[in-house]
């Protein structure tokens, strides 16, 4: 019993915390259109707009721009996903949930992790629905191989930005700001990941830029994920390499988790 108490003291109260986030996503259901909606019509409406003038980088002849733009949408559904969950910090913070949560003899890495794989989840689910759609780009997820790969980047890029997300909310004093840190900060990013533009015709300053962000590698290995037999791939991640970009994105997941839990664990006025 002595053993399994601390086991229970975490995975309980973390459990109870993700089956809230699932509970009230399903309780909001105008929140798929918000999250999976636009996406899609941006990949739709930006895919039949740049084909004609699109040449893919390193990929065969006659690849299209929607493929090409696949990989960078599967993630903008990730991180509009991860904000509006996270969003509910707030909320929580504003309705006093969040402060009886804090009193509670539990640690606040059991919070970080009940709150983080709720969103992911969530967030997972999404990416989920939204791969049904690749071969509506051509794209055939790589076999059995390249959709075990696709599941797991997608596992991990869930958990890294909404890891991303919750530590951004934990400071933010209402949905306003969290919404304007997400248009000035995370959609540059998102922009800068090669989702719309390979690194290889970027303007020479933006080139380090993009290379030093953790989403292009994100980006890349969903890339290399679609075509794990290497034909036709059209990527820019020969910088690494299908187990580098894979390793970039799990040490990026890894990271924001404990930056989101470091965040967690300190207070400020007015909290617990």
């Amino acid at each position: 019993m002595s053993m399994n108490r601390p086991t229970t003291l975490t995975l309980l109260p973390a459990t109870s915390l993700w089956w809230r986030e699932v509970i009230r996503f399903l309780r909001q259901r105008s929140r798929v259109i918000g999250a999976l909606g636009s996406p899609v019509v941006f990949w739709l409406l930006i895919g039949a707009g740049l084909d004609k003038s699109f040449v893919a980088p390193g990929g065969a002849p006659g690849t299209k721009y929607a493929e090409f733009f696949f990989p960078g949408t599967l993630v903008l559904i990730v991180l509009f996903t991860a904000i509006f969950s996270t969003i509910s910090i707030i909320d929580d913070r504003k309705e006093g949930f969040l402060q009886s949560v804090l009193v509670a003899p539990v640690s606040r890495m059991t919070i970080v992790l009940g709150k983080v794989m709720g969103g992911a989840t969530l967030a997972f689910l999404q990416g989920c629905l939204f791969l049904c759609l690749a071969p509506l780009a051509g794209i055939s997820l790589g076999g059995p191989v390249g959709l075990l790969l696709t599941l797991y980047l997608l596992a991990v890029v869930s958990i890294a930005l909404t890891s991303v997300g919750f530590a951004i909310a934990w400071w933010m004093e209402s949905t306003q700001g969290f919404h304007a840190i997400m248009n000035v900060i995370l959609i540059p990013i998102w922009i800068l990941s090669g989702a719309l533009f390979p690194v290889s015709g970027a303007h020479a300053a933006l080139k380090p830029v993009m290379l030093a962000n953790p989403i292009f590698y994100c980006v890349e290995a969903f890339r290399w994920s679609f075509h794990s037999t290497g034909e036709g791939m059209p990527v820019d991640g020969q910088f690494l390499g299908l187990l580098g970009c894979l390793l970039a994105a799990t040490v990026f997941a890894a990271v924001a988790f404990a930056v989101a839990s470091a965040t967690a664990s300190r207070s400020r006025k007015g909290w617990v």
